[in-house]
């Protein structure tokens, strides 16, 4: 299963775009840092990922503020212009006090 769900903060934000087909879309570049347990170790985690998303939620996420943190789910796919992957977001949640990860950027 290819199912991604991650609380990150929205570094950039590009303007939006309309693929060929007319749907609107959006790419991101979304930041996370938290503190988990690995091996009995707490381990501090920092990641950048690139995203896009899609219809709709474009429409919806080109008001978001830079620097907050949200919850997105979606999946990952590679990349087509480059090595990595991008996360296709298909869903973000605003992310309440008491959810809020360690040192959320």
């Amino acid at each position: 299963m290819n199912q991604v769900d991650l609380t990150a903060g929205i570094a950039e934000l590009s303007p939006l775009r309309y693929t060929p087909a007319g749907i609107p879309a959006i790419n991101f570049i979304l930041e996370h840092e938290s503190e988990v347990l690995e091996a009995g170790v707490n381990r501090q985690v920092k990641l950048t990922i690139r995203a896009v998303a899609f219809g709709t939620l474009a429409e919806q996420a080109i008001k978001l503020p830079l620097g907050k943190s949200f919850r997105f789910t979606g999946f990952l796919i590679n990349a087509r212009t480059s090595k990595g992957v991008v996360f296709h977001i298909q869903a973000l949640h605003p992310i309440l006090q008491a959810e809020q990860v360690l040192n959320p950027i």
